[in-house]
């Protein structure tokens, strides 16, 4: 199901359906708001993000990308967090953008198809998948990829190669 029929199950109350969103968008997410948050407020955050999401997901209009409309309420539970603990929730915005100016993530949505270049790594669960999932999607560091999988640190880089390799063929129409 796509994120849009998700987020309308959320609207109608359906708690799988906002899992569902979680599972999908709160490692990413997560990764984003530890560029600019200590580590102790990223959770916190990322909490109250979801919790706006399941509020508010029946304002959502589909006008642009599910991911886009729960970033900018991700930012917003960033920027609140700033404020209430005395910091200028501007500085944020240096965190979150590039030298040319805009959110990274927000121009890498633009123009890729994230799960379509996912999907050519194979099923969920597949051990590169897995992989890019821990190293790019959670930002973890390859150390506690490895740990965390029981794999050596040389299995992870090696998996990531792979990944790297099917994902750049997928993403240059060579699939």
């Amino acid at each position: 199901m796509d994120d849009e029929r998700l987020l309308t199950a959320v609207a109608e109350g359906d708690q799988t359906a906002l899992r569902e969103i979680f599972d999908r968008h709160a490692p990413w997410v997560a990764a984003r708001l530890r560029r600019v948050l200590p580590a102790e407020a990223v959770e916190d955050a990322l909490q109250e993000t979801f919790i706006a999401v399941w509020r508010g997901s029946a304002r959502y209009t589909a006008s642009g990308a599910a991911g886009a409309w729960i970033w900018g309420i991700a930012r917003r539970q960033a920027a609140l967090w700033a404020r209430m603990h005395g910091r200028s929730a501007a500085s944020l915005d240096s965190g979150f953008a590039t030298a040319g100016g805009e959110d990274p993530a927000t121009a890498a949505t633009r123009h890729v198809d994230l799960e379509a270049a996912l999907a050519a790594l194979g099923p969920g669960g597949d051990k590169e998948r897995e992989v890019v999932r821990m190293i790019y999607v959670e930002d973890r560091p390859l150390a506690e990829v490895a740990g965390l999988l029981g794999i050596p640190a040389g299995t992870v880089k090696s998996r990531l190669h792979r990944a790297r390799r099917l994902l750049r063929a997928t993403l240059e129409g060579g699939s």
